[in-house]
């Protein structure tokens, strides 16, 4: 949970670099209250709440996924090529599986050294 909070708390910053748990727990996190809350609102009859938690999410979650690709080396206009129907989105999440780039990079320290 801290790392969401932490994603939430760095709402629109695209700037530095994210570890691999940091993008992955933010996203794991954002599917279960999601779902949850689809869930939830859908016996309810009232999807609005659903819609504003996907908006109120979705600028720290492009945010989150600029600075995955700022930790492997890549620039965060990489984020862009999930826009492409299933091979964007393949290409996408091997991009965010891969591993930190050891040492410093034009986007700040390595956070796993930190």
């Amino acid at each position: 949970m801290n790392w969401y909070i932490k994603c939430l708390k760095q709402y629109a910053d695209f700037s530095g670099r994210a570890r691999r748990t940091e993008y992955w727990m933010f996203y794991l996190i954002n599917v279960v209250i999601g779902a949850v809350l689809g869930f939830v609102c859908g016996l309810i009859g009232i999807t609005a709440v659903a819609y504003i938690y996907s908006l109120a999410v979705l600028v720290p979650g492009i945010a989150v996924g600029v600075r995955r690709m700022h930790d492997i080396g890549k620039s965060g206009w990489w984020v862009l090529i999930s826009l492409i129907p299933l091979i964007g989105t393949i290409w996408f999440i091997v991009l965010a599986c891969q591993d930190s780039m050891p040492g410093n990079n034009q986007w700040g320290v390595n956070p796993k050294g930190m």
